[in-house]
């Protein structure tokens, strides 16, 4: 069947290639075709004046149509029942000036193929067809219009599209469809639909409800159905009232949905009415249908021989598999054995064959004998009913069952199968009256009912559908609401498929089952775009999990934990196909600036969010710990896939760069969701479960790895730039030398490089950048004074006598030769080097600039810290708890102790250099020599103002006071020096009016 579809699609696209006037909507199943020829340019109904529309025959019209375009003849066992438009292009106007709609053929492959096609048969073998393939991509829902249909230049694209159509197709049936075996005698699905109308008849017939229309009104009466096709203007303005109502016009409709033709209508309800005739008491709906039709409905009813033959095989085969395969009172203690019942069906299908004369006898004679057995055969009571009272006929499991199937179909209105028909109601109330024929219980209805309108839903992809297919699922009572009877009865419904005895629930929900657990089993593919669905198709599951595990006896208060453990069985499944997927996405991509694995966390992170969002919310419902099991399982798969790099990563590249903080972004937000689903009792218990990714360990190891060798780097910068400085001011306008200025930009071009690494870190690695950081500058500052000779080297030693140091004195006198008051002095000013005032002063600033700054640097490292987002503290553990105090202690406090130091040292050395270096012979050795009144105070007053104002002139102003403090510090050791230890040469005299 497949393989003809295939060829005929094929065919009429052909067709359409070379007439755009003619549009086809052919549909896989076989069930229905249309043609509509329209004027030029017009491809839809709406283009064209319903109002030339004529019904015919579609087996006729088909006929005629192969003829007259050569294509191949459909196959003949299909039914008469489909409908065949045709227009009058001389009287439909203009074409239509606005753009043609979409090419319903196309459309019918592109919905089977983008929504029937299993996930991974779509991602495995994709499409070769590039421009099929760009529409079967895209994320956008989208109509194909008549380009995107020319853009099928091959068949072989097209061949394999169909194809795989039919693939998929046949899956879902596979799927989809009751566990049910398969008919020995072939019948079909049309010979079903057919039978189930037959019996919906009789049926009717048992209320009076059954009337044969004369064949000249039939012409003039429309269906409901051709109202909707062929409505005119004038037929707008038609009533309600006019018209069919109560159950002839229901009977009319019924028969429009299923598809069944006027010439069988009328002749079955004849049929049926005769069969009747003559039977007092009897009740039409007792008749033993597919018989008395045999015996009432002659050859010459039927214009084609081979309708004949096939209606009657049809018959025959129901009888076969009724009253033999499928029987709900076997042959038992009767006499009979099924072998003679079949032998007597071959007869009947023989007679045919045989002339006509000889034929009529046989075929008279074997009706004869096959009533004789197959009534009382059938009128024998089962169920609790009496004899006669029901024939068994149609009631045997599974025939029963799938003979109800047809009829409930007739529910979707036919010229949009997404929606239930107007009389819906109605019509289910009228298949009521089938149940007693059909042996169909409440149970049965909607079971079968649920599974019919969700195999609908998955074909239109109508919500309304599903929702209403879970009001039937929750309709169906439990186990202990059902009388005995119904549950004995239940119980012995059994179909063995594949070797399996399976009862009525497993075959007929069972499937429902399989096909809700593999949508939710990858819901982020088949819910992305609309969740509501996936909160309905998740109830799908719920319930049916919950009917077949009370049939099969397990206790009911496992319900609630097998919920749960499925839900996580969904969440686990659907999380490693998508991870599968972005795996499969990310190996495509060629990104030149991030790491696969940084991409694969961004893309894992966005697939998390959205499970939060959308997901969690419905699943949640049934299992409160749905978002830790996802987010648990993403931690663990990208976890496997890091762990390598983690192992291989000992510097800072950039690849390390790239991946160490998406990981981290990736594992805190894990952390996050799952601390606001647990809350804060629970949430180190799910924590243990887990197996950190230690990123910040790793991380922190190679960024003090990357910061040791940066502060080499500082140290040696810094000794270079001690090497070279000369210290001099850079300009009036900044004093000091240039050495600090480049250690500063050195310096920060080094935290500027700590704070651009993306990767996390803890306060150890802050810390390890202040303490180098702190440590250069203590170098420097040591480098500064390392050339500097101390301040006692510059005073000159005390002279031989004094005259308060008496044993001094005492051992001058005694060695007098030994002594040279001016060798001593001598050796000590050959040996040290005595840097100029000025250069003093050009260090003292450097200084003063550098613990100036340094306070700016401090506050601008602390600041970027800052910034940096914070780590949860429920993710870390290793967030130094000291950090406040550390800063608060100060973190270059180091090189403040030094900077001061070395400033102070510098000062002293400036104040004693001056006084005692550079003012020695007017202070030291000429004030008050020999006496007060030759060499007075005033003496070196001008000298001393020259250092000062060459002190002033340099030194920066916050350094004035220190600086000239010194200085004053050293005149006052001189002057003393002077008055205590002025030597020999000098004498004070107590009564001098100078002392």
């Amino acid at each position: 069947m497949f393989d003809e579809i295939r060829e005929n699609a094929l065919e009429l696209l052909q067709r359409y290639r070379r007439d755009r006037r003619v549009l086809l909507d052919y549909m896989p199943s076989g069930s229905l075709i249309k043609k509509v020829v329209m004027p030029p340019g017009a491809v839809t109904l709406d283009d064209v004046d319903l109002d030339q529309v004529e019904c015919l025959n579609f087996r006729r019209a088909i006929r005629d149509y192969h003829d007259n375009t050569g294509l191949p003849h459909m196959n003949n066992t299909g039914s008469v029942d489909e409908f065949f438009l045709v227009t009058k292009p001389e009287t439909s106007g203009s074409p239509p000036k606005r753009a043609p709609p979409l090419f319903l053929f196309q459309r019918q492959i592109l919905f089977l193929h983008s929504r029937l096609l299993c996930p991974w048969q779509q991602s495995q073998n994709p499409l070769t067809p590039l421009k099929f393939k760009k529409l079967t991509d895209s994320n956008e829902v989208r109509e194909l219009t008549v380009d995107d249909i020319e853009d099928f230049d091959d068949d072989d694209d097209l061949e394999l599209i169909v194809s795989e159509c039919q693939d998929a197709i046949q899956m879902m049936l596979l799927i989809l469809f009751p566990k049910l075996p398969s008919f020995s005698t072939g019948i079909t699905d049309d010979d079903l639909r057919e039978t189930a109308y037959e019996v919906l008849l009789a049926c009717a017939g048992a209320s009076g409800g059954l009337i044969v229309p004369s064949k000249e009104k039939k012409k003039d009466k429309r269906s409901k159905l051709m109202r909707k096709l062929g409505r005119s203007k004038t037929e707008n303005a038609v009533t309600h009232s006019q018209r069919a109502t109560g159950l002839v016009g229901l009977l009319e409709n019924m028969r429009a949905q299923m598809e069944i033709s006027e010439v069988m209508d009328i002749r079955t309800r004849q049929g049926l009415l005769n069969a009747l005739a003559g039977k007092v008491g009897k009740r039409m709906d007792t008749l033993l249908v597919p018989l008395e039709l045999l015996c009432c409905i002659s050859r010459s009813e039927f214009s084609d021989k081979k309708a004949y033959i096939r209606w009657q095989k049809r018959q025959l085969f129901m009888l076969e598999e009724g009253l033999i395969n499928h029987p709900v009172v076997g042959f038992g203690e009767s006499g009979r054995k099924p072998s003679d019942l079949r032998i007597l069906l071959a007869k009947i299908e023989e007679s045919e064959f045989r002339p006509s004369s000889a034929g009529e006898v046989q075929r008279s004679e074997c009706l004869r004998s096959l009533r004789e057995i197959a009534i009382p055969l059938a009128e024998r009571p089962a169920r609790g009913d009496l004899t006669g009272e029901v024939c068994h006929w149609a009631d045997g499991y599974h025939l029963n069952v799938r003979l109800y199937e047809k009829l409930l179909l007739s529910v979707f209105d036919i010229l949009d199968e997404g929606k239930l028909t107007e009389e819906v109601e109605e019509i289910l109330e009228l298949l009521k009256s089938t149940w007693r024929v059909l042996g169909i219980t409440e149970t049965i209805h909607y079971t079968c009912y649920a599974s019919v309108l969700i195999r609908q839903y998955i074909i239109t992809q109508e919500q309304g559908l599903l929702k209403h297919a879970i009001e039937q699922l929750k309709k169906i009572p439990l186990k202990e609401q059902r009388g005995p009877q119904e549950r004995l009865h239940l119980k012995s419904l059994l179909s063995k498929v594949e070797g399996e005895e399976l009862p009525f629930f497993q075959s007929f929900l069972s499937p429902v089952q399989k096909w809700a657990d593999k949508q939710l089993g990858d819901y982020h593919l088949n819910f992305a775009e609309d969740s509501s669905v996936m909160e309905d198709v998740v109830l799908v599951a719920m319930i049916t999990r919950r009917l077949l595990l009370e049939e099969s006896e397990m206790a009911m208060h496992r319900t609630s934990v097998m919920d749960h453990d499925q839900i996580e069985s969904f969440i686990a499944s659907s999380i490693k196909n998508a991870f599968t997927r972005i795996l499969v996405v990310v190996d495509k991509l060629d990104a030149m600036d991030e790491h696969p694995l940084a991409l694969l966390a961004e893309e894992i992170k966005k697939l998390l969010k959205k499970e939060s969002t959308i997901f969690t919310p419905i699943l949640s419902q049934r299992n409160p710990q749905a978002i830790v099991v996802s987010a648990s399982l993403v931690h663990k798969l990208y976890g496997n896939k890091l762990k390598p790099f983690l192992d291989g990563s000992e510097h800072l590249t950039e690849d390390v760069v790239s991946v160490f903080p998406a990981a981290d972004s990736l594992e805190q937000y894990i952390m996050a969701l799952i601390t606001s689903a647990c809350g804060e009792g629970n949430m180190e218990v799910k924590f243990r479960k887990l197996t950190p990714y230690q990123i910040e360990s790793i991380s922190g190891t190679l960024v003090m790895r990357w910061v040791n060798s940066q502060l080499g780097r500082i140290l040696g910068w810094v000794e270079r730039t001690i090497q070279q400085e000369r210290w001099e001011p850079i300009s009036p306008q900044q004093r000091h030398g240039s050495s600090i200025v480049e250690v500063y930009r050195i310096v920060e071009e080094t935290v500027d490089q700590f704070f651009s690494l993306k990767v996390p870190m803890s306060s150890k690695e802050l810390n390890g950048l202040f303490r180098g950081v702190d440590n250069a500058f203590q170098v420097y500052a040591n480098h500064v004074t390392d050339k500097l000779a101390a301040k006692e080297d510059l005073i000159p030693p005390v002279p031989i006598l004094t005259r308060y140091r008496k044993e001094a004195g005492i051992k001058a006198f005694v060695k007098k030769e030994l002594f040279d008051s001016k060798m001593p002095e001598e050796i000590k000013s050959n040996e040290i080097s005595v840097p100029a005032t000025a250069t003093l002063c050009v260090q003292l600033n450097t200084l003063y600039y550098a613990i100036s700054q340094l306070n700016k640097l401090e506050d601008s490292i602390w600041e970027r810290w800052n910034r940096r987002k914070p780590r949860e503290q429920f993710i870390k553990k290793s967030i130094d708890e000291n950090s406040a105090s550390f800063k608060q202690k100060g973190t270059f406090d180091g090189s403040r102790k030094d900077i001061n130091a070395a400033m102070d040292r510098i000062c002293e050395f400036t104040g004693t250099k001056i006084i005692f270096y550079d003012l020695k012979e007017p202070f030291i050795e000429n004030l008050y020599k020999p006496a007060v009144p030759q060499c007075r105070l005033e003496a070196i007053i001008e000298p001393l103002d020259i250092e000062l104002n060459e002190l002033c002139g340099i030194i920066v102003e916050p350094l004035r006071d220190h600086i000239v403090t010194s200085l004053l510090q050293a005149s006052l050791d001189g002057f003393l020096r002077v008055i205590l230890d002025g030597g020999p040469s000098r004498y004070f005299c107590p009564e001098s009016k100078y002392g």
